[in-house]
């Protein structure tokens, strides 16, 4: 996550701050070389500090990825929490909108995928960790509760179609961002399909009632 990020989801840098700094620095390192495979060392260098600072706050190189990867969890609640303030819940447009953010977000920060999704990501440390780094995801559930009280399907289960929601944009993020999508169907929008996916999909729960 760029120091931008960084600064507007409550990471924000002031001098003295090196924790912080450090961060920031590592999110742009991997912003920059589109992978994780950065040195403290270069993340000190970044923050213009020794190489022995990053352990004042930092255990190893997985802590201060810990750290990013909280970062990053925030900007994408934070851009979700966005998305659903516009539109009112109960509606598609509600649900759809959120999985475009989501769909927009995966793209647009790939080099953090395997940080957030991947053998690292899901490395928990705690609790808290967990929650932080699914609270995008209750979201969705709650957006889902609201849509299937509104449609007249009290009796289905949130929790489970909120999975197959997500499953849904996810995957359609992951195929977009390593150009399957494009290569065998180029120029296709990812957005349009899975608008039209996910149309299909709460149609057929609609229809089902």
């Amino acid at each position: 996550m760029s120091g931008s990020d960084a600064n507007r989801y409550g990471k924000s840098y002031h001098h003295g701050d090196l924790r912080n700094a450090l961060i920031i620095a590592a999110g742009e390192l991997i912003e920059e070389q589109g992978s994780l495979d950065f040195s403290m060392a270069e993340a000190a260098r970044r923050a213009n500090v020794s190489s022995a600072a990053p352990y004042r706050h930092f255990a190893d190189r997985n802590a201060l990825l810990q750290a990013v990867a909280e970062v990053a969890f925030m900007a994408l609640d934070e851009e979700i929490r966005q998305t659903v303030a516009l539109l009112a819940p109960g509606s598609r447009e509600h649900l759809i909108a959120q999985g475009k953010t989501y769909i927009a977000f995966v793209i647009r920060h790939r080099a953090f995928y395997d940080l957030m999704w991947g053998d690292i990501g899901l490395r928990r440390k705690s609790t808290a960790d967990m929650e932080l780094q699914t609270s995008d995801f209750y979201i969705l559930v709650d957006s889902v509760k609201a849509w299937c009280a509104a449609s007249g399907l009290e009796n289905d289960n949130p929790l489970e179609l909120a999975v197959k929601f997500w499953a849904m944009g996810h995957g359609l993020a992951c195929l977009a961002m390593n150009g399957n999508i494009e290569h065998v169907m180029p120029g296709a929008d990812i957005y349009s399909l899975f608008e039209s996916s996910a149309n299909t999909f709460l149609e057929g729960l609609e229809r089902g009632r």
